[in-house]
């Protein structure tokens, strides 16, 4: 992720997104083969989102995303399936960390008025998301220096690579 500025539909998925309704269990055996499995994320939670989904779009949640067992592999696949960007308005911390560790984009705001569709244009450096359906601008916040810098890298391991440390007065 090296952009700053993100544009992309609204994919709406409601509140408690578990890491099982991500990635359901019966798809474990395709953890070694990501570009299969992503064609099963939340399949059971959005029936024909393999095939909505586009480069670009944002999957808009609400309370709750992430919440279960650590699955490394659901933010993958999220990503892999063409997901810019997760907006929620609250997400379980060990979702937040994988997401961020691998790249993916997850900023915590109100949800409330974006709807499925919605033109989304969510600008990293300034902490806002402008609904271009509303006109209105959402307050997200910036992330910390060191989630942008890994998050430009493209995550933690090509950031590690990329600077040999994780200390922040690196």
């Amino acid at each position: 992720m090296e952009q700053s500025v993100l544009v992309g539909n609204a994919i709406t998925i409601g509140d408690d997104v578990s890491t099982d309704d991500i990635i359901p269990g019966r798809f474990a055996h395709l953890r070694s083969d990501l570009p299969e499995l992503a064609k099963h994320a939340l399949e059971d939670r959005l029936p024909g989102f393999h095939g909505r989904v586009k480069p670009g779009d944002v999957l808009v949640g609400g309370r709750n995303f992430g919440l279960g067992s650590s699955r490394e592999h659901a933010p993958v696949v999220i990503r892999m399936a063409g997901v810019s960007a997760i907006l929620a308005k609250s997400v379980a911390r060990i979702f937040y960390r994988n997401a961020i560790n691998q790249g993916v984009v997850v900023l915590v705001c109100d949800t409330s008025e974006i709807r499925d569709g919605d033109e989304l244009e969510i600008r990293l450096d300034e902490g806002v998301v402008v609904n271009h359906r509303t006109g209105g601008t959402i307050n997200c916040g910036r992330m910390p220096p060191l989630m942008s810098r890994i998050l430009a890298a493209g995550g933690l391991v090509p950031y590690i690579r990329q600077h040999g440390t994780l200390d922040v007065n690196a």
